[in-house]
């Protein structure tokens, strides 16, 4: 199997440098500093388990170098930059190719190859325009969800984070379990990463969008990790409001997570202490990924009548820091005060 790893960042670095390490046929994608890092001392991946003790020689190029054609691209992008890679993507893919999109929150295929009245809508939060549903041939998409806390400190230097719940969870659009999916476990499990074949891949993604619809947005808002928002009792109380809404939405859909409110803020204070990605994107001035992350839930919210005002409510702020990062160009990042 020839892999892409199409966005080779925090989540994408580690499952190209995993499967380097493992022997797999695989190619990393990405530019600017880390491609050079990558490029001149291989990728270090740190993390008392996930780590490696050596750099690792990766094959890393740039956006055109490629030489496909890949039997499978695994999308290490945000859902807000996947519209614009489109075409050069499946441009890439083998005849019978697979495209795995496991980005956070909810994709813009969620209502195709559903039994459901809604059926064939599309979430304009997510896919404004409708390219990705016009670009990506939609059998060859693949649903997952990504478990595992990566932060990017540095150019081909990534810190990984240990936790019980790590695991790739992989699913057909239509929930049939299929010879692909469990190709892929073959290739990725053994190479260090638990992967999980599911007949429910939106269920899924609703169980851990219970958290980042709530404590991303909070999380970036406030410049604390989702273990500080848990901890502090008002934001507390907000938090718990605003996954009662991502419920009730997930509900309306014919959807209960395996997870309640109060498991998930339980979970949520025995986490590790790392940076969400959107709180990371605040600090290094990047465009924030509120679409797929909590837009959608509103969306969602609005196709079935279900009020979501807590969940506009940080969706709107959110979406004014994000104005003044991309209008303005600045990072939003702590500055001690502190004296010595």
């Amino acid at each position: 199997m020839r892999i892409l790893i199409y966005g080779a960042g925090a989540v994408g670095g580690f499952i190209g440098g995993i499967l380097t390490a493992a022997g797999a046929d695989v190619t990393l994608v990405t530019r600017g500093s880390h491609h050079d890092a990558m490029k001149q001392r291989g990728l270090i991946l740190e993390g008392k388990t996930s780590g490696r003790p050596d750099p690792i020689r990766v094959r890393v190029c740039r956006p055109g170098e490629e030489k496909p054609p890949y039997d499978l691209i695994i999308v290490g992008l945000k859902s807000h930059q996947i519209a614009g890679a489109a075409a050069h993507m499946v441009s890439l893919m083998a005849k019978d190719g697979a495209i795995l999109l496991g980005q956070n929150g909810l994709p813009y295929w969620y209502f195709e190859k559903l039994d459901s009245p809604l059926r064939g809508s599309r979430l304009k939060s997510v896919d404004p325009d409708g390219t990705l549903a016009r670009t990506i041939p939609i059998d060859a998409v693949i649903g997952g969800v990504m478990n595992k806390p990566a932060d990017l400190v540095e150019p081909g230097r990534i810190r990984l984070a240990d936790q019980p719940t790590d695991r790739l969870v992989i699913g057909e659009l239509d929930n049939r379990i299929t010879p692909r999916l469990a190709a892929i476990k073959a290739v990725i499990e053994p190479a260090g990463w638990p992967v999980l074949v599911t007949d429910s891949i939106r269920a899924v993604k609703w169980r851990k969008l219970l958290s980042n619809a709530v404590f991303n947005p909070l999380g970036a808002l406030t410049q604390s990790t989702a273990r500080q928002v848990a901890e502090f009792e008002a934001t507390r109380r907000v938090a718990r409001l605003m996954m009662d809404e991502v419920l009730a939405v997930a509900a309306a859909v014919g959807i209960t997570p395996e997870m309640t409110a109060e498991q998930m803020m339980d979970d949520v204070m025995k986490r590790v202490g790392i940076l969400s990605s959107t709180l990371q994107d605040v600090r290094f001035g990047r465009e924030l990924e509120l679409g797929a992350i909590i837009d959608a839930v509103i969306d969602v919210g609005r196709l079935t009548g279900v009020a979501t005002p807590r969940l506009e409510f940080a969706s709107a702020c959110a979406g004014l820091l994000n104005r003044r990062i991309v209008g303005d160009g600045v990072a939003f990042a702590p500055a001690s005060v502190r004296k010595v």
